[in-house]
């Protein structure tokens, strides 16, 4: 019994120490922070898409969605075409995953000319998959309009 509570104390430090010595994990979600922007940026739906694991989902408002490219496609029809994303924390849970939050603020013209914005939070749990971290699940919630 002694010896199963050593061994699992153990198998938890490695895992820990695996994701320490891998890297901060702020500065992996940062970096695929950037690859998103970028992608959205060009208005590249399939990019951002290739930035989620298999099976990955993404929660809004209006609900989850796993047809990732083709909901971005259709936020660039509505003319947002910036995209800002900030990293606020990161955590590793374990070895091959972990969880991260921070802000995002989209921006562009709609269909007549007239400049559109909106932002608010994300949160997102990340996955290791084909030796590389992933999306797994992404949730945004827009910021409340200001009280009138």
């Amino acid at each position: 019994m002694l010896r199963a509570c050593f061994s699992c104390l153990f198998v938890a430090i490695v895992s820990l120490s695996a994701m320490a010595a891998d890297g901060d994990p702020k500065q992996k979600v940062e970096a695929i922070a950037s690859e998103y922007a970028a992608s959205f940026n060009k208005q590249d739906g399939a990019g951002i898409a290739a930035l989620f694991a298999v099976g990955g989902i993404h929660v809004n408002p209006a609900g989850p969605r796993s047809d990732i490219a083709e909901f971005y496609q259709g936020a660039f029809k509505a003319g947002f075409d910036h995209e800002e994303i900030t990293v606020d924390q990161a955590w590793p849970l374990g070895s091959d995953m972990a969880l991260a939050i921070g802000a995002y603020r989209l921006a562009g013209k709609n269909q007549n000319g007239a400049p559109i914005e909106t932002g608010g939070i994300w949160t997102a749990t990340y996955v290791t998959e084909g030796g590389k971290l992933k999306i797994r699940l992404l949730s945004a919630m827009p910021k409340p309009p200001p009280p009138k």
